[in-house]
């Protein structure tokens, strides 16, 4: 079997840079990096994880909890950071959690005790469960959080939530639209609230008073966003468009409108959040604002590995409005 000390050989370099270049350590050359993972590749060496582990005091594991209940926004967010723990050296283990539960501590307590992750990756609403991050923090367990607003010690990515809710507004009522409906997030999910904030903002801009019976509760998931879509399509007046603050809550719109007959976007324009692969599957496809939520899980991924703390050095990240078929001018009346 190859060894570390085959490709110190090859390479003609010591163990011990092997061992640098294997565990992705800062301050080696990249003409010296590049000589060494030549060596390792024409070999097939393959690291003694329990060594790499115990040399650096370190698990190579980063855990992700969730307890968000829309599958397509997660699922793209462990896809980047599954794919940058590979390019790493890490192994991303994932754990759901269901919503409120106090099971999340013990959860956590059983992942240390048995893993001894390096990191915690969050995602709303996690990213701003006080308790838990207290928890995390007595643990002196390094965390990353996407969208986290609670204080907390902890590396965050900040997103323009806010701006893109009026980007939203600005689309429909650009478009024509007066009565908008709006499907709002879970209180727990405080980023997604921004949206919110930035549409009544967007509705302001336009000279259109917000009316209160057209924002209706959803829970972020299909069937919440059937339910608040019945809510506003029952009104004395309904609105001729609705913006869901996730797409899993827009799709459920659509199945309505498709059920009682409405056309989309001719009689019902149909507005979401995230850009996940369903709201491109969907008839028609989902106008939506896109998050590169790859791109966010890929960089928490990184924060952990290099000890970031707080937001120095964030990364910047951009929400794009994404016009598909779903959205159009309100009809003629």
């Amino acid at each position: 079997m190859t060894s570390i000390h085959d490709v110190a050989a090859l390479a003609k370099v010591s163990i011990k840079t092997v061992s640098r270049v294997v565990n992705k350590a800062p301050n080696v050359s990249d003409a010296l990096r590049d000589r060494v993972q030549a060596a390792i590749a024409q070999l097939g060496y393959r690291p003694n994880q329990s060594a790499r582990r115990l040399a650096g005091g370190r698990s190579f594991m980063i855990a992700f909890l969730y307890n968000n209940p829309a599958p397509g926004y997660v699922s793209r967010i462990q896809m980047g950071a599954a794919w940058r723990c590979r390019d790493l050296g890490y192994h991303l283990v994932v754990e759901p959690l269901s919503p409120g539960g106090e099971e999340r501590f013990d959860v956590l307590d059983r992942l240390v005790a048995a893993l001894r992750p390096d990191g915690v990756l969050l995602v709303p609403p996690l990213a701003d469960d006080q308790a838990l991050l207290d928890k995390l923090a007595q643990m002196q367990l390094p965390c990353a959080r996407i969208a986290g607003s609670a204080p907390s010690p902890s590396f965050t990515i900040s997103t323009p939530e806010q701006a893109a809710g009026r980007m939203v507004a600005g689309h429909l009522t650009g478009l024509g639209h007066r009565r908008i409906g709006v499907i709002t997030p879970p209180p727990t999910h405080h980023a997604a609230l921004r949206r919110v904030d930035g549409f009544r903002e967007g509705l302001d801009a336009a000279g259109i008073a917000a009316e209160e019976a057209l924002f209706v509760p959803g829970r972020f998931d299909f069937a919440s966003g059937i339910a608040a879509g019945e809510t506003l399509l029952a009104l004395p007046n309904p609105p001729s468009a609705i913006f869901a603050t996730n797409d899993d809550m827009a799709l459920g719109v659509l199945t309505l409108a498709h059920r009682i007959g409405l056309r989309v976007p001719e009689d019902l324009s149909v507005t979401g959040f995230d850009d996940t692969s369903a709201s491109l599957t969907s008839w028609p496809p989902l106008t939506t604002v896109r998050q590169p939520l790859e791109d966010m899980g890929r960089a928490v991924i990184d924060a952990l590995a290099q000890g970031a703390q707080g937001t120095q050095g964030m990364p910047q990240f951009t929400f794009t409005l994404i016009e598909r078929g779903s959205s159009g001018p309100p009809a003629m009346e």
